[in-house]
């Protein structure tokens, strides 16, 4: 039975759960491994609460949960692909709303041993708080300081203009925690007002970054940044106590909601603090399913006729993302399932993939 933190107050809002998982053999997982922790984990919601699980999957635009990947602990930074035999592999699973936090209790008193994993079931050896419970009016609290330092531990990355941003430009990382404030706190504030305040007055004072391209999510790859920030406000910033007091408290906010898109898969772990004890992040062991996708995804927008909006954008990186997982010798089950689209469906557009593929070449 693993080892479970104590229960948290009942007005808890936020709080975020490490899992030390620990398998019982070597294990070499594929790179969109976290498709499938997310997968587990909507079904084990599911099975007691079927409308929060739906709602988590299929809900808000702000998703009000993030899960990470596998870290070894004590490792030199980044996810593990490898896992080893007996060595314990930290997973976090975060909670935004007092009603998903709720449903984390409820999970825990029935938690199994092992997280189902596809191909690689891992021991739970014991659940802890990684972030304290806490609420929304207490992060609006928070003492401001002098400067704002963040760690980003997996690849972030923004949305801007159809493309990816792999760069913590201060408007879109305190953007991507206003949204998520807005949609869940209960304390809406002036959005454009305070936006217009961080392209004015935010400052990078300091940075240690590195970039790489990852396949994140169900399809497509992203390029993401990992490292450390440091945040600083001009004179004219912090004589503008209201948005001082706000970009503190959003900053605390950070480690819970993660930054950036894509954070139920694994991208912008966020840590408070410039963690100066650790390594730069290193490269993605598996860089090639990453760089074949998106090398594909150019190449089918270029085939098709229309090549202009997110449905095309969207359809090739399918394909793409087909093509690319049957050429590392992935089953078109598994890839189907991952997908959550039918296995004909993706059988059709593995034979549409190549037919394009081999016109182009």
């Amino acid at each position: 039975m693993p080892s479970l933190p104590p229960p948290w107050p009942a007005a808890t809002e936020l709080v975020g759960l490490c899992f030390d998982l620990v398998p019982g053999q070597d294990y070499r997982l594929y790179p969109q491994y976290t498709i499938g922790l997310h997968a587990w984990f909507l079904q084990q919601i599911g099975v007691f609460d079927p409308e929060l699980s739906a709602y988590l999957h299929d809900g808000e635009t702000e998703k009000a949960f993030n899960l990470s990947s596998l870290v070894p602990v004590g490792g030199a930074g980044g996810e593990a692909l490898q896992l080893q035999r007996g060595e314990v592999y930290q997973w976090w699973v975060r909670g935004l709303t007092r009603r998903v936090v709720q449903g984390l209790a409820v999970w825990l008193r029935r938690l199994p041993d092992q997280v189902g994993l596809r191909g690689a079931p891992l021991e739970i050896r014991r659940v802890s708080l990684g972030l304290p419970p806490t609420t929304y009016a207490s992060l609006a609290a928070v003492s401001p300081g002098s400067s704002l330092s963040l760690s980003f531990t997996s690849p972030t990355s923004f949305r801007r203009r159809g493309h990816h941003l792999p760069l913590p430009w201060p408007p879109n990382v305190f953007h991507s925690y206003l949204r998520r404030w807005q949609a869940f706190s209960g304390q809406p504030v002036e959005a454009e007002a305070f936006l217009a305040w961080v392209e004015e007055g935010v400052l990078i004072l300091r940075h240690r970054l590195c970039s790489e391209k990852v396949a994140a999510g169900k399809r497509g790859s992203v390029t993401g940044f990992t490292g450390q920030v440091s945040f600083g406000l001009t004179p004219e910033a912090a004589a503008h106590p209201q948005f001082c007091q706000l970009f503190y408290s959003l900053g605390h906010y950070a480690p819970y909601c993660g930054t950036g898109h894509k954070t139920p898969f694994g991208l912008g772990q966020t840590h408070l603090g410039w963690e100066a004890t650790a390594p730069l992040p290193q490269p993605n062991p598996q860089p090639q399913l990453a760089d074949r996708i998106d090398a594909l995804t150019h190449h089918f927008l270029a085939q098709k006729k229309r090549t202009g909006g997110h449905r095309a954008r969207d359809s090739a990186a399918t394909w793409a993302t087909i093509l690319a997982r049957r050429e590392l010798g992935e089953s078109l089950q598994t890839i189907a399932a991952d997908l959550e689209i039918p296995y004909q469906t993706a059988k059709t557009y593995g034979k549409l993939a190549r037919r394009y593929l081999a016109d182009g070449l």
